[in-house]
């Protein structure tokens, strides 16, 4: 029955484990007894005692390490008391050094592209400027039953009520923890380009939901050259130093042909159409497709400079299935789940020279790949970067060609 614990569930139980590998999501693998525990807090090579947190019946459960036994040289003290078992989910890997990060990180990277799609890639995960604290320009908060904001626990509901974030950027969360709020109400906090705070208030009164704008509301970003405004609380990089660092390599291995034809699909406000359009010139063409109808008219108006770039609003597959036109280079930055099949296949007919693929998760980079591949289309380079210090998120971008 829904709900009900199997009967022979591992949790609440405490276990000794021996460490294994790191794996996608921000924990390691140990084995106990033919089944696979997937523990958190800890780091390959140690021994721990580690309470079982969740147990479904099948072949693997997950478990919080809440003692060390044996420890690891590279571990560390977590900058944030709230990074321990049981309390706050925003951060995995605090225990460890960041170079230590990295390097885990490269190791999801190359681990997924070995088994989803079949490659042997040797992955640097490099840093980004400004160290692995203070980066956060953008925390969604939420209130707890006695109005105190904070973060959720790690795959919970629970609310861990929070004093400050160290890995936030400093100043951006005061004016949200200086009150208290409706129980359950959410907070979205951005920090924009010019040092100033955004903050708008979440909540659902009688089944509907509702927003509300406490402070702020258009955001000013620098990158790629340019300044942009956009609805503060829309798509930007999280990282200050992220939209550059991202926009120099897609105009590095996009390399757009002056007069030639560009898309940027899942364009945001337009920040790769920018690079594309500097690229094809005034006689090229980009066409920049994006579902966001928000989204759009924020990159029409900060690049309504640059003609050459046609905005369509749309889910991609279904404009491309429409699109009739051969592109010379395509550059994607698909959510999180990817691109999929479809949207894998259309780009494939439009015959590209070279595909620039951006990626905030590694497996859905590598199922795409992989997609690619049968297609023609093959990984040619590929670069990551430690745009999510302290957590397990890692940033993608890979050059494919036929």
């Amino acid at each position: 029955m829904s709900g009900q614990q199997h009967p022979d569930s591992w949790a609440g139980r405490t276990v000794e484990l021996e460490v294994g590998s790191v794996a996608h999501g921000g924990h390691c693998v140990s084995r106990l007894d033919g089944r696979v525990v997937f523990v958190r807090h800890a780091l390959p090579g140690e021994i721990v005692l580690a309470e079982v947190t969740e147990d479904k019946g099948g072949s693997f459960c997950r478990a919080d390490a809440v003692r060390v036994l044996r420890s690891s040289p590279h571990r560390v003290e977590p900058v944030c008391p709230l990074a321990a078992p049981g309390l706050c989910g925003g951060c995995d890997w605090q225990h460890a050094a960041p170079q230590v990060q990295r390097e885990l990180k490269a190791q999801v990277v190359s681990e997924q592209l070995r088994r989803l799609a079949g490659l042997d890639r040797t992955v640097e995960v490099e840093a980004l400027p400004g160290g692995p604290l203070g980066w956060r320009s953008r925390v969604r908060l939420v209130a707890d039953a006695e109005g105190r904001p904070g973060l959720r626990a790690h795959r919970s509901h629970r609310v861990i009520p929070l004093a400050g974030c160290p890995i936030s950027v400093p100043g951006a969360m005061d004016d949200a923890m200086a009150r208290t709020w409706r129980p359950g109400t959410e907070l979205e906090i951005t920090r924009d380009g010019e040092g100033r705070t955004h903050l708008r208030e979440l909540t659902t009164v009688r089944g509907r939901d509702k927003s509300r704008q406490i402070k702020g509301g258009i955001a000013v970003q620098h990158a790629a050259g340019r300044d942009w405004r956009l609805a503060a609380h829309g798509f930007w990089q999280v990282h200050p130093a992220a939209a550059d660092a991202l926009a120099d390599v897609v105009g590095e291995w996009a390399d757009a042909p002056a007069g030639g034809r560009a898309w940027d699909l899942y364009a945001g406000v337009g920040l790769f159409a920018s690079v594309l359009a500097e690229q094809v010139g005034r006689h090229g063409d980009v066409l920049a497709v994006e579902s966001g109808r928000r989204a759009v008219a924020d990159g029409e108006a900060n690049l309504a400079d640059l003609p050459q770039v046609r905005w369509r609003a749309g889910q991609v597959d279904r404009v491309l299935a429409g699109a009739g036109e051969r592109p010379d280079v395509v550059v994607l930055d698909p959510p999180r789940k990817g691109a999929g099949a479809a949207v894998v296949r259309a780009i494939a007919a439009g015959a590209p020279d070279r595909i620039v693929y951006v990626a905030c998760d590694p497996a859905a980079l590598a199922r795409d790949i992989a997609t690619f591949a049968g297609h023609g289309y093959h990984l040619h380079e590929l670069r990551a970067f430690d745009a999510f210090p302290m957590t397990h998120h890692v940033e993608c971008v890979a050059l494919l060609r036929a």
